[in-house]
């Protein structure tokens, strides 16, 4: 199993502009980028802020999936 990030679908799916949400993170949008593509994973006070800005729990922001 692996853990597969969400938050470019989430993103998405609320509408929201990345620029809009990276500065409401204090982040830039390469940064947020890194995240959604898990070159780094999201901090827990980001994971937190971004399920609140998303409408989501901090649980939805990752799943676990079957390898191959």
């Amino acid at each position: 199993m692996i853990l597969r990030c969400r938050l470019e679908e989430l993103i998405k799916r609320s509408g929201l502009r990345k620029d809009f949400i990276a500065n409401k993170l204090g982040i830039s949008t390469r940064q947020l980028r890194n995240y959604e593509i898990q070159k780094n994973y999201l901090p827990m006070d980001k994971a937190y802020k971004i399920a609140d800005i998303l409408g989501v729990k901090v649980d939805d922001l990752y799943e676990w999936v079957k390898e191959g």
